[in-house]
């Protein structure tokens, strides 16, 4: 069986085919990190500036300690809005004038600063991404415009219910854990946030030792390497200078870093203790918006194959148990279907389903019902095939696109240390076996459930649980 590609932290080079793609990877002596995959026949390119700090690492106040509390979320939009060489109109048009996609993203373990762009045009975003990433200033004034902008942000999100079911179960699953905190901060944190504290977070997380930058499409590694430590002011022995970056210098010039570690390999599994509980939240809605499920497996778990598999047959498409069983057959739900969210220590599997008030419990049994099924009977061979038919095809038809083969080298690269090719990846799943998706199906029904529901609850046939 083969292996997949490490990405150890001492290897300054690497270059190795990927599913028909050139893939390249540098490591500057600052820490910073650069990988590109080519792909032959592309016109455009993306790029991501990814930096190895999400919502998790976000500190809360204690006594005299200012706290961090959606500070990584804050960052996220102040970076477009000016350097001291641009301001946020000149970042927005110089994005715009080449029709760039353009945008960043806030998450549990990691923020992106992300463009997609023609070929031609590639240089230019590096650029910008670059001096945003490195030289934001933080406007006091920008500062209060855009806290109104994120609680407008939030407050759009409370409008939809389906995202306040999954915010209160990653709560109610996770509990105190980093991982059970919106993403987003809350109302109060939000409020709360002091410029100061955000320039802080900015200041001490963001450094070429955490910053990794990606690239997918029709990208040169050796002109992509060159642009990005010119735009970050490194030469190629140096660390981003003081004298154009706001960022301070907190090591000796001349020593050479080593990156942060990817999470996998210095995060120890967490052990989430839960409860059994049903959790009502009420809003005015026609609708249930029911979430159910227990803690999951972390990134790194070697069942997550298996994982893969048994979720594909529960609840991951239109033919899958779920969507049959509540949808097709009894017409309960629009849709309904399972899911894993994993990081570096923890995980949450999870069912979600929509339906009336009064047909919630009845959709809480026959969900819990299948997923019992998996565990006692397991699954059968048609539906084995089925579901590896069903992941190779949608991971191919993923990888045609240069925005997740970008993402696929970050996520690599920060998270696992692990970069595995469509070929590798496809040997893990075929080589489960059927006892082995039973077991886990099995691990997951006899662990504590929790149930969320948001809506009309007092129509609902569930009753809240301690």
């Amino acid at each position: 069986m083969r292996e997949p590609i490490a990405l150890p932290l001492d290897l300054p080079e690497l270059a190795v085919d990927l599913s028909g793609g050139l893939v390249r990877r540098s490591v500057h002596p600052s820490g910073l990190r650069v990988l590109t995959e080519h792909m032959p026949g592309a016109r455009s390119a993306a790029i991501g500036f990814w930096v190895g700090v999400g919502s998790r690492d976000e500190q809360a106040e204690r006594g005299d300690a200012p706290g961090s509390l959606g500070s990584t979320h804050f960052l996220e939009h102040l970076l477009f809005k000016g350097t001291p060489e641009r301001d946020a109109y000149s970042i927005a048009t110089s994005f715009d004038r080449i029709g760039a996609e353009h945008n960043a993203l806030t998450a549990k373990e990691y923020t992106c600063y992300y463009a997609k762009v023609r070929d031609a045009d590639l240089d230019g975003a590096v650029t910008v991404l670059a001096d945003m990433v490195a030289n934001s200033v933080l406007d006091p004034e920008e500062f209060e415009t855009e806290r109104g902008v994120i609680l407008e942000e939030i407050a759009m999100a409370a409008d939809d219910l389906t995202d306040v079911a999954n915010e209160r179960f990653f709560e109610e699953v996770l509990g105190t854990h980093p991982l059970g905190r919106p993403i987003g901060g809350s109302p109060e944190t939000i409020r709360a946030a002091r410029r100061d504290d955000v320039d802080r977070h900015y200041r001490d997380r963001y450094d070429p030792s955490t910053l990794v930058v990606t690239a997918a499409g029709a990208v040169d590694h050796d002109r992509l390497l060159d642009q990005v430590l010119a735009a970050l002011n490194l030469s190629p022995e140096a660390r981003w200078h003081t004298e154009r970056s706001v960022l301070p210098v907190r090591r000796d010039q001349d020593r050479t870093e080593t990156p942060i570690p990817n999470r996998a390999s210095t995060t120890e599994p967490t052990r989430i203790s839960a409860a059994p509980r049903v959790a009502l939240f009420p809003r005015q809605s026609e609708q249930i918006n029911l979430m159910i499920g227990t803690p999951g497996l972390r990134a790194s778990d070697p069942r997550r194959f298996a994982f893969g598999l048994m979720n594909a047959v529960l609840g991951g498409g239109m033919s899958s148990r779920l969507f049959q069983e509540i949808r097709e057959k009894r017409g309960l739900a629009y849709t309904a279907y399972s899911f894993g969210a994993s990081y570096s220590d923890a995980g949450l599997f999870g069912i979600y389903a929509g339906t009336a008030p009064e047909k919630s419990g009845e959709v809480v049994e026959l969900a819990l019902a299948e997923l019992q099924r998996i565990a006692d009977g397991g699954i059968t061979e048609e539906e084995r095939e089925r579901a590896l038919g069903q992941i190779a095809g949608s991971t191919a038809l993923a990888l045609e696109d240069s925005d997740t083969r970008m993402g696929r080298l970050a996520r690599a690269e920060l998270g696992s240390g692990e970069l595995y090719d469509l070929d590798t990846s496809l040997e893990r799943f075929h080589s489960v076996s059927a006892e082995e998706i039973r077991a886990i199906a099995a691990a997951l029904a006899d662990a504590p459930l929790t149930v969320v529901a948001v809506g009309d609850t007092a129509r609902s046939s569930l009753v809240a649980t301690a």
